[in-house]
């Protein structure tokens, strides 16, 4: 009896370190499943302003904001609203590039690439706060 009254707080204890390993492993796989996630709509966002981009060249007709520039660009990418994106962290560049003149001519070529900063916060963790740089490019040949 004397040597169970002993262990009494061990169990206690060994409960205590072995769950805040598993809910530090558990909240770094759901922060890293934030973070796939993210890189699933940044995906999606650089292939989605490519296809506009490319519809509204030096040719285009019919659209209110044709002969599109980088920053109406990055304005559309800010307003497509994904859920749990941060817009104010989306970031999108498009370079036009092709021997036809002027450079969005259609058979030009459009790239534009989307970066999004996703801020990994893991508790527990040396390193939370750390902020990772998602990044998409999407190329496409301009057709209007």
């Amino acid at each position: 009896m004397r040597r169970l009254r002993d262990q009494e707080g061990a169990t206690l204890v060994e409960f205590a370190l072995c769950s805040a390993v598993l809910f530090m492993s558990l909240f770094g796989i759901f922060g890293l499943c934030g973070a796939l996630y993210s890189y699933n709509f940044v995906s999606d966002a650089a292939h989605e302003a490519t296809r506009y981009a490319l519809v509204r060249g030096s040719a285009c007709t019919g659209f209110a904001d044709c002969n599109i520039t980088s920053a109406q660009l990055q304005t559309y990418v800010r307003n497509l609203n994904y859920p749990a994106i941060i817009p104010s962290n989306l970031t999108a560049v498009a370079t036009w590039s092709g021997a036809n003149s002027p450079s969005n001519a259609p058979g030009n070529i459009v790239t534009v690439t989307v970066t999004y900063t996703y801020p990994l916060n893991i508790p527990f963790w040396p390193q939370s706060g750390t902020i990772l740089h998602l990044s998409s490019t999407s190329q496409m040949t301009i057709s209007q």
